[in-house]
């Protein structure tokens, strides 16, 4: 219980380096805070692949979660941490983020298949398909257009949420084939279906929601197919 107390503490200063170091390389190097806020959650995310390793019990994630989600609402309407909330658009992403971290463990705790990768791939996706398809769709406008479904456009793009799907394919073939250890037809189509959820998953959300059902999705593909 102690070394939990202690990997606890170490990530909660962690996380307040990483968010520090964020707002830092904002101010100095000038970068627009759609970078920077990309830049901390893909690299908080991934850090957080560790957890199955670290923690048997998701109390302990859950005190992480909702410090940094009390850091980040408290910190929406003030001078600090531009370099998160300095974007040009509605957005309750942030937020979203230490909350599908912690049900995602949660979930994974409860199933007690103690399935490491149950974990580890949605955030996997989450820390790096999601950010590609942001800042490609943001950064590349030229022949770039917002996808339409039934005559609604949507707020995603061709190149983000394509980037989104291949990226989370090829995630998914390695990370399945490295569990399993095995490529057979099973690694090949789930690994496909969870491309596919998973960026319909991307595409439908709003608002920065698919913080939350990005990895939820994964996990339900995972959970019913795996």
């Amino acid at each position: 219980m102690v070394n939990q107390i202690a990997l606890t503490f170490i990530f909660l200063v962690a996380f307040i380096l990483l968010l520090t170091f964020t707002e830092l390389i904002y101010r100095r190097l000038g970068l627009k805070g759609e970078i920077t806020r990309k830049f901390a959650h893909f690299t908080a995310a991934l850090s957080t692949i560790t957890f199955p390793y670290l923690f048997t019990d998701h109390w302990y994630v859950l005190v992480l979660a909702i410090f940094f989600f009390l850091l980040l609402f408290v910190s929406r309407h003030g001078s600090q941490l531009k370099s998160i909330h300095d974007i040009d658009r509605k957005s309750v992403g942030s937020y979203m983020l230490p909350a599908a971290i912690y049900l995602t463990f949660l979930i994974y705790i409860k199933t007690g298949a103690h399935e490491k990768l149950l974990f580890i791939l949605p955030m996997l996706v989450l820390a790096i398909s999601d950010p590609a398809a942001g800042m490609l769709g943001l950064n590349f406008q030229d022949y770039n257009h917002r996808i339409k479904i039934f005559g609604k456009e949507l707020k995603k793009t061709f190149l983000g949420s394509g980037s989104f799907l291949l990226s989370s394919f090829i995630i998914s073939i390695f990370a399945l084939y490295f569990n399993r250890m095995v490529f057979d037809l099973k690694t090949f189509w789930l690994a496909l279906g969870i491309a596919v959820v998973s960026t319909l998953a991307e595409m439908l959300s709003w608002r920065g929601t698919d913080n939350l059902f990005i990895p939820l999705s994964v996990l339900l593909m995972l959970l019913l197919f795996l």
